[in-house]
């Protein structure tokens, strides 16, 4: 039964398709969670104690992740916590605390967040750059210290028993990749865009969301009863007894269509007129291994590796990761699994690793660039790719390619990999498939240059549209520029497929514009050989192939080929669509 309080909508964006309706669940960030609260002079000697044993805990775990840190990648990176260590340590920061505990009157969290604010606002202002950066070790130790005062270890989340609907001001991509399916069945931030990788896990899990609300975390309290629809982005708080009976005959609509499009499961992706292409699945998880087969995807064409690193402490090591590739090989065998390298940067960090802060993470120290300057990491993940190649289904894609350069320095380390794996008698497949990720505009336009040593291409058509637009794709406030049908990136997208067949290699597209059921046939009409999109999205996105004739398809990519206009070219996409697959419009709306 619905709230009695006033129905409130609140309008965003859908990234991930569904509706719901649950109790909400309020994640807020630590910084939130620490309430000030007013202590007797009585409380102060417990207070310190308090303190003294979060600094002594913070210590030892600094120097737990200096030891994980060095073991994995070397004594020099792990040094970048001895600056931590000396916040710890510093008794003119930790006596101040304890006199402000006698002044202020206050809790200690209270007291240490001033302090701490005090000294890294200073640091900050400082010209001198490392000193300058001293202010992010500050911040990072005062959080260590704040966490072993509360006694937290682990997500708020994670301990939810009930299904709920998460209510965040953000989420991180590791805390989406995280998220118990059984617990969590929708979520809702203030911030966020449909490109985002924390939208991109909300589609892979099959959970339905919505970002870009702004205020959604302080307009839901915890308990509220709340009705997402991922499809047209709305978030009714209270939904009124009218409003759930509308949705209820919605949802009976949606089953009837999904049970529908179930039935295509052991189909093939074929055109009406026997054009056919291989149909896979993106995933993040080795259980997502099970949605792949159930939904009738043809293998993996995108495993994002980096979520092996995101979702723990540590590094993990070659046999685990050998372990977790060949798990989803040997599942999916023989159908081919694309192993993408570590992509990490941008919106995805380890927070045992740590970099530099950047002004443009997006276009900084990312993916093939990260690979490449810490050539162990890198090695070690390619020495159990290759072992877990031994099934032969399974290829290399190195991701964020700019130049040929790039592609021949990875090329270089794999072969030294596989030189130690043959010098320790183990197997791998000496011809496993190495392709790249075209999806920053001079790998585009240099594809004649790179395509002589690879086996293949696949398109990332988020962050080609993101790099050739200059639209940064998490930024909700310029969302509306983000046009994957821009003739800019049409035109790139061509003239690499063209280049590929040119040169006898496949083109697939694994970004976002490969799940959009109205892009579809546009992409098969320029040529591309290869879809791979969210597993929830196989059915819908086969069923547009099976109801489109080749001939269609290729009509609308010259039409859109030859327009000047991005809403005119996705109005045709949209019109096609209607035509050939009506179920899928209804589906999608």
């Amino acid at each position: 039964m619905a709230d009695s309080a006033k129905e409130i909508i609140l309008q965003g964006i859908g990234v991930s398709p569904g509706v719901v309706i649950n109790r909400a669940f309020l994640l807020t960030s630590e910084e939130d969670r620490y309430v000030e609260r007013e202590i007797a002079d009585s409380d102060i000697p417990r207070e310190i104690a308090r303190f003294e044993e979060s600094l002594i805990e913070t210590r030892k775990q600094i120097h737990a992740i200096q030891k994980q840190v060095s073991s994995a990648i070397g004594q020099e990176s792990a040094g970048i916590f001895d600056a931590h260590l000396l916040v710890v340590d510093d008794r003119a920061f930790v006596e101040e605390v304890i006199r402000g505990l006698s002044t202020r009157h206050m809790n200690v969290e209270a007291v240490l967040r001033d302090v701490a604010d005090r000294y890294a606002d200073a640091l900050a202002k400082i010209e001198d750059d490392y000193l300058r950066e001293r202010a992010a070790d500050v911040r990072d130790v005062t959080r260590r210290i704040l966490r072993n005062l509360s006694g937290r270890s682990g997500s708020d989340m994670q301990k939810q028993e009930s299904p709920c609907i998460v209510i965040a001001n953000d989420l991180a991509p590791s805390e989406t990749a995280t998220m118990d399916r059984e617990k969590v069945v929708g979520f809702a931030t203030d911030l966020g865009s449909p490109t985002s990788h924390t939208a991109i896990m909300a589609r892979a899990l099959g959970i339905p969301a919505i970002v870009g609300l702004h205020d959604v975390s302080v307009r839901v309290s915890a308990g509220d009863q709340v009705l997402i629809d991922g499809n047209k982005g709305v978030l009714i708080i209270h939904p009124s007894a009218e409003r759930l009976e509308e949705y209820g005959k919605l949802l009976e609509t949606r089953k009837h269509i999904e049970s529908e499009l179930a039935r295509l499961k052991d189909e093939s992706a074929e055109t009406r007129d026997g054009y056919m292409v291989l149909l896979s699945a993106n995933i993040e998880r080795t259980d997502d291994v099970d949605a792949v087969q159930a939904n009738g995807a043809c293998g993996v064409g995108l495993f994002r590796s980096e979520f092996l690193y995101m979702t723990r402490e540590d590094l993990p090591n070659e046999d685990e990761q050998y372990a977790a590739y060949s798990r989803v090989a040997q599942q999916l065998a023989p159908d081919p699994v694309i192993i993408r390298t570590i992509d990490l940067g941008g919106d995805k960090f380890l927070s045992h690793v740590r970099t530099a802060e950047e002004m443009n993470p997006f276009m900084g120290w990312r993916a093939i660039r990260f690979c490449l300057a810490q050539p162990d990491i890198f090695k070690t993940q390619l020495r159990a790719i290759l072992r877990a190649s031994e099934s032969e289904n399974v290829k290399i894609m190195y991701p964020m390619i700019s130049s040929v350069d790039e592609v021949k320095q990875a090329n270089a380390l794999l072969e030294e990999s596989k030189q130690e794996l043959r010098d320790r008698g183990m197997a791998f497949n000496e011809e496993i498939d190495v392709g790249v990720m075209i999806e920053i505009p001079s790998a585009a336009l240099t594809a004649d240059l790179i395509a002589p040593h690879v086996k293949f291409f696949s398109i990332g058509t988020n962050d080609l549209v993101q790099y050739t637009l200059a639209v940064d794709r998490v930024n909700e406030r310029i969302a509306y520029l983000y046009e994957p049908t821009h003739p800019a990136i049409l035109k790139l997208i061509k003239h690499t497929i063209d280049v590929g067949h040119e040169h006898g290699i496949w083109t697939g597209i694994c970004g976002e514009m490969a799940g959009n059921p109205l892009m579809v046939p546009l992409l098969m009409g320029m040529g591309a050989d290869e879809f791979s999109v969210s597993p929830s999205l196989v059915p819908v996105v086969k069923d547009v192939i099976r109801n489109l004739r080749y001939a269609q398809a290729e009509e609308l990519a010259a039409q859109a080929l030859a327009s000047v206009s991005p809403k005119e070219v996705l109005d045709i996409c949209r019109k096609l669509t209607q035509e050939v697959a009506p179920e899928v419009i209804e589906f999608l709306n």
